[in-house]
């Protein structure tokens, strides 16, 4: 028989039972619907806590602390070779140290006649080249001229809110926050456009004067999830900082061991993607390090939503074998029916093999389109969650996980999901067409051929 014989007699048997077929494709389509449902639950319930992780910071961020720890009996040091190793890890972006000076005392100045002023003490050394790649975002400048001049400084949004008027003994200091009228007060100065003067506060009045003209050249955006250096911060390159404190050790006659001014208490590691997360924070950890990692809150979320995910799924599977069952069920009763049909073949010289893929085309039909119905019921479905819990939850009273707080979907159906449901239940058809199909072509010819 040709392919085209088989695909016509297989149609028209299925509709010879108008009735049957359509009951039993509801049931791949309410099995395949609650597969596709459910697993896109699970996907939302992702969605849901990755933007929530996401709102309280970079999930692919490691912190590494060092506060005196050791390994092995011996002390660990964190340092700029140790900040190379881990740099040369396999998914690491970018790492570098926050460096703040312990033995600097500063003040940064504005204004004419030096009249404004601020405490140096908030200013953090890192890596330039780290910067732009650990997320962090401009308002002004970019970061190819950042820190491209000798004492370049990235300062955080409201940083100019620091300063003080020398001149005065009360409000001598302007905030960001609107006053009873709705109006937010300028800073006295403009980091990025008035002249600096960086002056070392000596302890020594007979100690030599030294001071710098450093340069804003570009300034963040507040985010905390990044830190308060993104509000009132101010970053700069960690020689030059390290240069600065130098130069006030030097003046002030400051005894300090030198592999202390080597040494890093904490340092930030920015990785490709989530999943190198956990191999590189137990890298770190294996070096002697503590760290600290959206990972430790994530993988515990994760695992209880894997098994949600697995809870539902169980349910949905049931459905589906229930579906599979009356695919087998229709089969064999066809099969009843058609069993004078089947002896006619076999007498007229048709190949088993091809009374084989009629029976084996009809189950796989039904699992086809029943899949395809189940498909864009599901997509109705998940369409009318995310609606109502959306809009109900940006109201507060959603039960819906993850909408009210995040604003991600609810309910998630990427292709893979639909091509993969489609082939599973075609396949669910086809697995239960089998045992049918092998008892219709195991009938004697003889006896089929005698049978009312």
């Amino acid at each position: 028989m040709m392919i085209f014989d088989i695909v016509s007699m297989c149609l028209r048997n299925l509709l010879r039972r108008k009735v049957r077929t359509l009951l039993t494709i509801v049931g791949v389509v309410v099995g395949t619907c609650a597969i596709v449902v459910m697993i896109s639950l699970g996907l939302g319930m992702n969605a849901s806590q990755e933007a929530l992780l996401a709102q309280m910071g970079d999930l692919t961020i490691i912190e590494v602390y060092s506060y005196g720890n050791s390994k092995n009996g011996k002390e660990v040091v964190l340092n700029d070779e140790v900040m190379a190793q881990i740099q040369q890890m396999k998914g690491v972006l970018t790492a570098t140290p926050l460096y703040t000076p312990q033995n600097l005392s500063a003040q940064l100045y504005a204004g004419n006649g030096e009249r404004y002023s601020t405490g140096f003490y908030n200013v953090v050394g890192v890596y330039p080249e780290a910067m732009p790649l650990l997320g962090y975002e401009l308002l002004s400048g970019s970061w190819e001229e950042a820190f491209s001049s000798p004492l370049s400084m990235v300062v955080g949004q409201y940083a100019a809110y620091n300063l003080r008027d020398t001149r005065k003994q009360r409000n001598n200091r302007r905030d960001p926050y609107p006053d009873r009228n709705g109006k937010i007060a300028d800073p006295f100065v403009d980091l990025a456009t008035s002249k600096l003067i960086l002056r070392l506060d000596q302890q020594d009045e007979k100690a030599k004067k030294v001071e710098y003209k450093p340069k804003v050249s570009a300034v963040l955006k507040e985010d905390w999830s990044r830190g308060y250096e993104t509000s009132r911060g101010m970053f700069m390159a960690i020689e030059d900082l390290k240069k600065i404190e130098a130069d006030y050790i030097k003046a002030n006659n400051i005894k300090v061991d030198k592999k202390e001014l080597g040494k890093y208490q904490n340092a930030k590691v920015k990785v490709a993607d989530m999943e190198y997360v956990g191999a590189v924070e137990e890298a770190i950890q294996a070096m002697g390090f503590d760290t600290y990692s959206m990972e430790t809150i994530r993988k515990p979320m994760e695992e209880q939503t894997q098994k949600q995910q697995m809870f539902l799924g169980i349910i949905a599977g049931v459905s589906l074998f229930v579906a599979a069952l009356g695919i087998a069920n229709t089969m064999l009763m066809s099969i009843y029916e058609r069993t004078r049909e089947i002896g006619v073949m076999k007498v007229v010289g048709c190949y088993v093999r091809d009374i084989r893929a009629i029976f084996l085309m009809e189950a796989g039909c039904i699992g086809f389109f029943g899949g395809i119905a189940g498909i864009l019921l599901s997509y109705l479905i998940s369409y009318l969650m995310n609606f109502f819990g959306l809009n109900i939850g940006m109201g507060g009273a959603s039960m819906w996980y993850g909408s009210a707080s995040t604003g991600a979907p609810v309910s998630i159906i990427p292709g893979w999901l639909v091509a993969g449901a489609l082939v599973f239940s075609t396949l669910i058809g086809l697995i239960s067409g089998y045992y049918p199909a092998n008892r219709a072509v195991k009938i004697s010819a003889l006896t089929a051929i005698k049978q009312e």
